[in-house]
């Protein structure tokens, strides 16, 4: 008996393994799938909260996981993507989009083709043949999923069939009766279970998996989902800690979200069961829990809606501080759109670290902007000015070091081939444009160098260095126009303004030695003169490998 009853454990232990790594490995095909869209659905994510449920609730959906999504907002949060209006709608649509996991599970009792025993093996067997058979990464990513779905329905299957012996137990019956009859102990359970595992997809699976076989009634069923709704929030609190006050802030929304609605239906059940009592003890089963599941977050999500503003006040109330107290220049920001949160879905890490290279490249181009300033216009040339771009410099190289480490962490994530070619092309792209931020640097130099010497150029070779300053700008400018927005037109335009720069460079190098020759430049002054435009001629070969490896991209 002993043994039967530890072979049991291990099946069941057995089958939550598989069922969790079903979900995740579905939900991993899903998110490559989705690839670059997860950048276009950031985009819906306006002031508009109407737009953020719909969001929060599709991207959860993909993802399989109502506490990842959260994870996720937090994270947006704290590097300043999101604000705390924008947060609050995808908050409650994430609640909404992790019901599609209970609607998975419960297929088998209303389309009786999905029956675990009966259709699984052959989503594993089909799944598999697409990984070891096939080539090409759309076969492969749509393998994951069907591998994912079938041991998904084959670890339903374990579980059912490890607790189905169980059935008749007295003691399930007294344990749910005692959680059904004491609707805080019910709602404390689903939300340590919940806790424990880290997701209520899962925790929500194991409920209906139990309520298959006989052992859940309706009182202990909807308390234990109540409570598991609060569990659920416990990932993005441990998530938050280290987090800005904001970031937090969101959090602390998730949880008064789920508790609010924790409490309105806990009452609102309470009562319904006090006056059908034959109901609150009838057995339920895994559709019906479906059902409470999804009703229950969409009407939460309907009564709350129009209290977002005081969900985000009370957050307020919660964590306490002003936003001034962190608000900082956004030249001193190390990383902006990148936060170890958003690892935890890759696709969205992809998008934001092009975000965040694409930031680089415009803190780089107005340092280049400004010392070209200088560099043109002795009227512009102070010690502050000048200190200013060895300052930002500095910066530069912080974000440099910051970006490499965090695509060295995306590279080593579930990610396409594709989006491996594009981080790949992020590490040679910050290198070229830490090396324009140098040339920027060099060039800040020679002007503190003119100032503190005293020489000048000739008139000529003034409007000389204006019309290579302009061209190499606009090239640069382009590059990181076509990192940002991937448009051919301005690799196109890059490859053009490259070829004029080496025109141009090499005509002012010959005009200017001839212009020494005459007698007509102070030697000191020619010698940093070619030094320049040399510098300018090397900041416009960084743009034209900015842009090349776009067009490389676009050719694949």
């Amino acid at each position: 008996m002993v043994l039967e009853n530890l072979g049991n454990l291990f099946t069941f232990i057995g089958g939550l393994g598989m069922f969790l790594y079903g979900m995740n490995l579905m939900a991993d095909g899903l998110q490559k799938s989705a690839g670059n869209k997860m950048k276009q659905l950031l985009g819906y994510l306006t002031n508009n909260r109407l737009l953020g449920v719909l969001m929060g609730a599709f991207i959860t959906a993909i993802i399989q996981s109502s506490s990842a999504t959260t994870v996720m907002v937090v994270g947006f949060v704290n590097a300043g993507i999101l604000n705390l209006t924008q947060a609050v709608g995808v908050i409650m649509g994430a609640n909404i989009g992790t019901t599609a996991t209970a609607w998975i599970v419960s297929a088998s009792e209303w389309a009786s083709f999905l029956k675990p025993e009966f259709l699984a093996p052959l989503f594993v067997g089909l799944g598999v043949f697409l990984l070891v058979f096939t080539k090409g990464v759309r076969k492969h990513q749509i393998g994951e999923i069907i591998v994912g779905f079938g041991l998904l329905f084959i670890g339903l299957s374990f579980m059912s069939d490890s607790v189905s012996v169980y059935k008749d137990s007295p003691i399930f019956a007294k344990a749910f009766s005692v959680l059904g009859g004491n609707p805080i102990l019910g709602i404390l359970v689903g939300a340590v279970v919940t806790a424990i595992i880290q997701s209520s997809s899962a925790s929500v699976g194991i409920l209906q998996t139990l309520a298959a076989n006989g052992i859940v009634n309706w009182r202990s069923a909807i308390f234990i989902t109540l409570g598991q709704n609060i569990g659920t929030c416990v990932t993005a609190i441990i998530s938050s800690a280290g987090a800005n006050k904001t970031a937090k802030r969101a959090a602390g929304i998730h949880l008064l979200f789920n508790v609010a609605g924790a409490i309105i239906f806990g009452f609102i059940m309470f009562f319904v069961f006090l006056a059908f009592p034959e109901l609150a003890a009838s057995h339920i089963n895994k559709t019906e829990i479906s059902i409470f599941h999804t009703v229950f977050n969409v009407t939460n999500t309907i009564i709350l809606f129009p209290f977002a503003s005081l969900l985000v006040k009370l957050s307020g109330k919660l964590v306490r501080g002003s936003e001034e107290e962190e608000q900082v220049k956004e030249e001193d920001i190390v990383l902006k759109h990148l936060d170890e949160r958003i690892l935890r879905t890759p696709s969205l890490a992809v998008e934001n670290a092009v975000e965040e290279v694409v930031r680089m490249g415009e803190i780089v181009l107005e340092n280049t902007k400004e010392v070209m300033d200088i560099l043109c216009d002795k009227k512009k040339t102070s010690k502050e000015n000048i200190q200013k771009i060895f300052d930002r410099e500095k910066n530069i190289n912080k974000l440099e070091t910051a970006i490499t480490e965090y695509l060295v962490k995306i590279n080593n994530l579930s990610i396409t081939e594709e989006q491996h070619e594009l981080v790949n092309h992020l590490f040679y792209t910050v290198s070229d444009m830490e090396r324009v931020g140098d040339h920027a640097e060099n060039l800040a130099e020679f002007v503190q160098y003119r100032q503190e010497h005293g020489f000048t150029f000739s008139d000529n070779g003034e409007s000389e260095l204006k019309e290579i300053c302009q061209i190499v700008y606009n090239s640069f400018h382009n590059s990181i126009l076509a990192r940002k927005t991937e448009n051919i037109e301005y690799v196109k335009n890059v490859a053009k303004l490259e070829e004029d720069v080496d025109n141009l460079e090499e005509e002012l190098r010959e005009k200017h030695i001839e212009r020494l020759s005459k007698g007509e430049c102070e030697a000191q002054a020619g010698v940093i003169f070619l030094d320049i435009i040399s510098n300018l001629e090397r900041i416009s070969d960084h743009a034209q490998n900015i842009a090349g490896y776009v067009r490389d991209e676009k050719m694949a």
